[in-house]
């Protein structure tokens, strides 16, 4: 009987950003109870709200869709999804419908004022999300054999400044202060390229995850299917 496929490398990844995600959504959410219970302006609205004097964004940000038309109640939904994500990415992501979940549930998140940023990043958590239970045979295709040793052991530094930036982005959309800068404009363009470096950082984790898992399945005599990602 074959055993079951579990690349524990994408696994590690794929929780890891689905708890930034988690906690994103958490943000967003806990920012929007503090605007209270009152009716928002329409589908789009900022999360934080002007006037605060802990943050730099005079004008409020922290962009949200949401279908909930009342500040308080979409933020608690944003808050309650974000928990449940981040439960959900460490405990049941590597399961068979454990993808499928973790879609809906951001899906959800989304559509109740998790921020609209998060699209792109569950959107590719769970594309990366169903190769834990997959045999990579694309990825054992496309990266070479002589490489996947060292690429394998780079996973674990790109996450970790992948979760550090994302972070740091985070605080910087919120409270708007970074050492040294000045200018919301300023602020802004530099958030942004800290958040798309983070990016950039887990896009490598994924690869560099596909070649750990493929070294320790070579490593174990067990061979990707020939078709199949």
């Amino acid at each position: 009987m074959t055993a079951p496929i579990h690349n524990s490398a994408t696994r590690a990844i794929v929780s890891t950003l689905g708890v930034l995600i988690g906690i994103g959504s958490i943000n967003h959410g806990l920012l929007e109870t503090l605007q209270g219970n009152r009716p928002t302006p329409g589908h789009i609205v900022n999360a934080l709200g002007p006037g605060y004097r802990w943050t730099v964004w005079t004008k409020g940000g922290e962009a949200a869709f949401t279908l909930v038309p009342n500040f308080l109640l979409t933020g608690l939904l944003a808050t309650f999804l974000g928990l449940v994500l981040i439960v959900w990415s460490l405990r049941y992501i590597q399961r068979s419908y454990g993808p499928t979940i973790f879609l809906l549930l951001s899906v959800s998140s989304f559509l109740v004022g998790g921020g609209i940023a998060q699209v792109l990043l569950f959107t590719l958590n769970w594309a990366a999300a169903t190769r834990i239970r997959a045999p990579l045979g694309f990825w054992h295709w496309l990266i070479p054999v002589s490489v996947r040793r060292v690429l394998g052991k780079l996973w674990r530094w790109t996450a970790a400044g992948g979760t550090i930036l994302f972070l740091a982005g985070l605080e910087m959309a919120v409270v708007g202060y970074f050492p040294g800068v000045t200018g919301q404009t300023r602020i802004l363009h530099l958030c942004w390229v800290i958040l798309f470096v983070a990016l950039a950082l887990f896009l490598l984790s994924y690869v560099f995850g596909f070649a750990q898992d493929l070294e320790a399945r070579a490593r174990a005599g067990q061979h990707p299917a020939t078709s199949g990602s």
